[in-house]
């Protein structure tokens, strides 16, 4: 099980696999050239392994057409996603 998978706060989770499916059934292959990296950093980011840079995070948004926070998350120490923070919110 992954870290992130394990709920380790501070650990980002993703909706990478979904979108795919969302948007004609992309491939791992066809994600991985659209934004300039290998089918195993996709299976690696899938699986939560890997947290992306946030160059590459708004690669994959882009290619998704949204926004980086509608493809990545924070995760909370239970594992559930958190609530992402916005502007003007109190801590």
């Amino acid at each position: 099980m992954s870290p992130a998978a394990r709920g380790e706060p501070g650990r980002v989770g993703n909706r990478i696999r979904r979108l795919r499916f969302e948007h004609d059934e992309m491939t791992q292959e066809a994600l991985a050239q659209r934004v300039g990296i290998t089918r195993q950093t996709v299976i690696a980011l899938e699986a939560e392994r890997y947290a992306p840079s946030l160059d590459l995070a708004m690669r994959i948004a882009d290619a998704f057409g949204c926004r980086v926070d509608d493809v990545f998350f924070r995760r909370g120490p239970d594992g559930s996603p958190l609530p992402p923070v916005r502007e003007g919110a109190t801590p």
